[in-house]
């Protein structure tokens, strides 16, 4: 480790891990059916909240006899490593956890209920004009005329693009997808979204050609439980290769690199907001289980027509 380099937080004790963490990770993960990445958080948040317990002397007090001043020490301590919407996301894993042991009969109370936390910021979702989804997509096929992949890599990327911004996927569900789980007849696939809640999402004719050329001629197996995306070894995608394999295709297209698979789904359900569709259908095409997670897309729509406004009308 250099001078430079900050020392590495110290291991949380391994007896402190089986008896606090292991029975809650293992209700999330198989009960509650979270996804790996929410439970790889939440233990982050644990271990940081342990860590912080030590350093201030106050693991004898017990975590049920903490009180605001305590909880509020511990926010303002966080808020100097993390981000506000990271530390709302551990604060929520503190307070999931220390209800599951309220209901175990482990803790008296939850101190977590209420803890002060800083004001999020609003931030619109980022995303692409349909022309700009017209120049990427339009990358794969670039690429391989200009000979820089071959005719494999060239139709699954355009059929990961294709699904990500035509479906309005999030990743994870993007690379979980298999061939079983695609209906092409009725042109919808069926995907397993978060807390392993089963949805519909239609495809659209451009995606369903892709797709059946893609398995027709490239893949190498079609068996059902086979993955849809994959490597030419058959290996299923990742969620990091799809972002670096998004990240060439924006490169190519003169497009902003900091653009992520999510800013597809962004971008799908933005375009279809502003093509008039159903806030509520939306909702249930994103998955989204309260309808003020898919009304944020509105404040788009909404700024985009202030944005023509201004600029087509003579008063504005």
């Amino acid at each position: 480790m250099s001078k430079d380099e900050p020392p590495s937080p110290p291991a949380v004790p391994e007896d402190v891990l089986a008896s606090w963490w292991t029975p809650f990770g293992e209700h999330l993960a198989l009960e509650m059916r979270y996804s790996a990445y929410t439970v790889r958080n939440y233990r982050t948040a644990f271990e940081d909240f342990y860590r912080w317990l030590a350093s201030s002397g106050l693991l004898a007090k017990g975590i049920d006899a903490l009180g605001p001043r305590e909880i509020r020490d511990f926010v303002i301590e966080a808020q100097r490593r993390y981000g506000r919407r990271t530390l709302h996301n551990h604060v929520s894993g503190l307070r999931t956890l220390c209800r599951y042991w309220l209901r175990k009969g482990r803790l008296s109370r939850n101190p977590f209920t209420g803890a002060p936390l800083p004001k999020l910021e609003k931030r619109l979702p980022q995303f692409l004009t349909e022309d700009q989804v017209r120049t990427l997509l339009s990358s794969p096929k670039r690429l391989l005329e200009n000979e820089g992949c071959d005719a494999f890599t060239a139709c699954r990327d355009l059929l990961a693009m294709e699904l990500l911004y035509g479906a309005g996927l999030r990743v994870s569900e993007l690379v979980g997808l298999n061939h079983r789980d695609v209906e092409l007849s009725e042109g919808v696939a069926r995907v397993m979204g978060k807390g392993r809640k089963e949805r519909v999402c239609p495809l659209g004719k451009v995606a369903c050609t892709v797709l059946v050329r893609f398995r027709d001629q490239f893949s190498p197996s079609s068996a059902p439980m086979s993955p849809l995306l994959c490597n030419k070894d058959g290996s299923r995608m990742t969620p990091r290769s799809v972002q670096l394999m998004l990240k060439r295709h924006l490169s190519l297209a003169g497009l902003p690199l900091d653009l992520t698979p999510h800013k597809l789904r962004h971008s799908y359900a933005t375009h279809l907001l502003n093509a008039g569709a159903d806030l509520r259908i939306v909702q249930e095409l994103l998955g989204h289980a309260q309808l003020v997670t898919t009304q944020v897309y509105t404040h788009v729509s909404i700024a985009r027509l202030k944005d023509v406004y201004k600029k087509a009308h003579p008063r504005a």
